[in-house]
């Protein structure tokens, strides 16, 4: 099997750079002296990639993701889209979370419209419209168009994630454990349902995922990262199963079983997780404010800051020294 570091795959990928996080760590303070969760990750991802993440608990995944998405920076070293910086969130680049973040006052038809009206506020009513429909027939939402969360299961919660984040067109696409909440069924439904769209749009995606199978069903190259504290990329795997991939015969493929058995290898034996965290790991993920717990705690805020960039600048702009005019803007629309 051909598994490659992140230099080898740098230089091969460069030809189209598009997506590139150089030398990037990321350190904390505690009260006993720095942390550092991530230490010189390198990776380049091209246009149109579809990237997974995996590894275990507190190796940094979802601190790698937030600051693609710009709800971080590192300490050092940069992430870069398109030779431009990525110091803030942005509407080129749109995240879904693990647990919706839907705005539970505000129906399935609402929630994506609030994304369309934040983005795109030279369009009218009607235009806008369409493409909050289109975007909730994209994933089978029609008829719950008119729905509440409460209204609406698992499954089509995330649906009304990914049709907001989709409907502002983003450039990158951010998954952080979208399907990890679900059950079998509806998450291999969701599988199917999001490489359709990828298909057909071509957006880049970077996702984080704990599920082998899904990892090799979905992505191009499978990013395995080793063990915080200083956790980096280990390995990375080149899915080798041509596209559009049909489940059944890519499970019957033995090159299926050999990478699956390599990558649990990686994650069970070469890096398993032994220990328990660290006081100071405690700690540093409750100052950090964009590790999972955190960023998912953050989310029903995040989840309208997702609709983008233009309400934050336009939050910017009226009120520079208010933290809180966001959230008041939101709840006001």
């Amino acid at each position: 099997m051909h598994t490659m570091n992140s230099t080898e795959t740098n230089s091969i990928k460069a030809k189209i750079p598009f997506l590139s996080i150089d030398q990037v760590s990321k350190v904390y303070p505690s009260p006993t002296g720095d942390y550092t969760v991530l230490d010189g990750v390198d990776l380049t991802v091209c246009e149109g990639e579809f990237v997974c993440l995996i590894g275990h608990s507190g190796c940094g995944k979802s601190t790698l993701l937030n600051m693609v998405s710009g709800f971080n920076t590192p300490t050092t070293g940069e992430v870069k889209l398109l030779d431009k910086e990525i110091q803030e969130p942005g509407p080129d680049r749109m995240m879904v979370f693990q647990n919706y973040c839907l705005l539970p006052w505000k129906t399935a038809f609402e929630n994506v419209y609030l994304a369309v009206k934040s983005v795109y506020p030279e369009k009218n009513r009607i235009e806008k419209v369409k493409i909050v429909e289109e975007h909730l027939a994209m994933v089978g939402l029609t008829e719950a168009a008119n729905k509440k969360p409460d209204q609406l299961s698992g499954g089509m919660k995330q649906r009304v994630a990914i049709a907001r984040a989709l409907a502002i067109r983003p450039q990158v696409l951010i998954l952080d454990e979208p399907f990890g909440a679900l059950d079998a069924i509806t998450k291999e439904e969701l599988q199917e349902e999001l490489l359709n769209i990828w298909q057909d749009h071509r957006l880049t995606v970077m996702m984080i995922t704990h599920d082998i199978d899904e990892a090799l069903f979905l992505c191009d190259r499978l990013v395995m990262m080793t063990n915080g504290p200083s956790a980096k990329i280990g390995e990375i795997l080149e899915i080798p199963f041509s596209r559009p991939r049909n489940r059944a015969q890519i499970i019957e493929d033995p090159r299926y079983y050999e990478l699956r058995n390599y990558a649990l290898d990686f994650l069970f034996h070469r890096h398993a997780h032994s220990e328990e965290p660290t006081e100071d790991e405690e700690i540093v993920e409750s100052k950090s404010g964009f590790n999972v717990k955190w960023g998912l705690a953050l989310g029903m805020v995040a989840a309208v800051a997702i609709a983008g960039f233009a309400l934050v600048q336009n939050c910017s702009q009226k009120s520079a020294n208010s933290p809180q005019t966001t959230e008041l803007q939101l709840q006001g629309q």
